[in-house]
């Protein structure tokens, strides 16, 4: 039985493998849809200044959100 004070078990190889693929491939779907995001902001089309501004605000922080994540 193991208790609280005693070291986690190592994870096998195949193990460290697994959870690495799963990372890549939530990375991938995190940058799929904020690309998504990205075309349907620079889809949109308006003469409101303040629309105007916060679209782009919403572009710069996606944008930034997409380079975080390589």
């Amino acid at each position: 039985m193991a208790t609280a004070l005693e070291p986690p078990m190592p994870a096998s190889s195949v193990e460290k493998k697994r959870v690495a693929a799963q990372h890549q491939a939530d990375r991938a779907r995190q940058k799929q849809a904020l690309n998504l995001q990205r075309e349907n902001i620079l889809s949109q089309r308006t003469s409101s200044p303040a629309r105007r501004s916060a679209l782009e605000a919403a572009l710069a922080q996606i944008e930034a959100q997409i380079n975080a994540l390589g």
